[in-house]
């Protein structure tokens, strides 16, 4: 999710529990069953295990990917994906664009836009609008299309003419600092689609397009390049920030909510 303009602080605590499916019937054993027969039996039982969701039928030495697809319900996080070879795959230019949608029009990024307006309003963030309904539609209109043209610009079309991948990739295995120190670069370092280090070009002038562009909708006296600049850089700040809390989200909630990891195989190495 974009970090938009002058973003307040704030907490909200939101209870997630995990659902488990329902569990596979035991299939009553024939007499004589022919190996025809076992066999397909055990392909059946494979692919209800797969469909239901069972904890018991995942396949031995695969991760499962932790990352929830909203960050306390109301911030799109469907750029994070766990550092493990099932998600190492590039992603294809729909499947670019199909996550810049995502961000843009799920419900949690017009309900988070809503509860920023809202605090704006509260704390009369960016003064100029005033205060009022009027006000408060202007800010969250502004919200809107500040989310609208970072996601486009940071997660479909950079990515997609400059052939790097606008995912986030967790660490999930070392130490705090180094796991620290790994998300903050992230802003400025990314992966290309054959997944080499490369420069971020996307978040870093992604975020710059989008607060030129957000002069044409704030108010005029808002409207200055100093002004276009600084939010700038408090928008990578932020994102720096903003990492990681995508990287440490999914062991706080193992951790709060007692959620424990399937036994797997040793973490592959990370690529860089």
């Amino acid at each position: 999710m974009p970090i938009r303009r002058k973003l307040p602080n704030y907490c909200i605590v939101l209870l997630l529990a995990a659902g488990v499916g329902p569990g596979v019937a035991a299939q009553e054993k024939p007499d004589a069953p022919t190996p025809q027969e076992t066999a397909a039996n055990e392909t059946q039982c494979t692919a209800m295990g797969a469909q239901s969701g069972g904890e018991a039928q995942a396949k031995p030495g695969v991760e499962q990917d932790e990352n929830p697809k909203r960050i306390l319900g109301i911030i799109p996080n469907f750029q994070s994906k766990d550092d493990i070879p099932e998600n190492q795959a590039p992603m294809t230019t729909r499947e670019k664009y199909v996550l810049a949608y995502h961000q843009t029009v799920d419900i949690s990024a017009h309900f988070g836009n809503a509860f920023q307006a809202m605090l704006q309003q509260a704390s009369n963030g960016q003064p100029h609008y005033g205060q009022g309904w009027g006000a408060y539609a202007d800010r969250f209109g502004a919200a809107e299309a500040d989310q609208a043209t970072s996601a486009f610009f940071i997660f479909g079309f950079l990515p997609h003419v400059l052939h790097d991948d606008p995912r986030y990739f967790r660490r999930k295995h070392g130490s705090v600092w180094s796991r620290i120190q790994y998300a903050a670069s992230r802003t400025v370092i990314t992966r290309t689609d054959s997944g080499n280090p490369t420069f971020n070009t996307p978040q870093v002038l992604g975020q710059l397009l989008q607060q030129g562009i957000s002069t044409a909708y704030y108010p005029e006296v808002d409207r200055t390049a100093s002004g276009v600049f600084q939010n700038w850089g408090i928008n990578l700040a932020y994102n720096s920030a903003y990492n990681v809390l995508k990287e440490f989200y999914p062991d706080f909630l193992r951790i709060a909510f007692h959620r424990h990891p399937h036994p797997q195989d040793p973490a592959p190495e990370p690529r860089p």
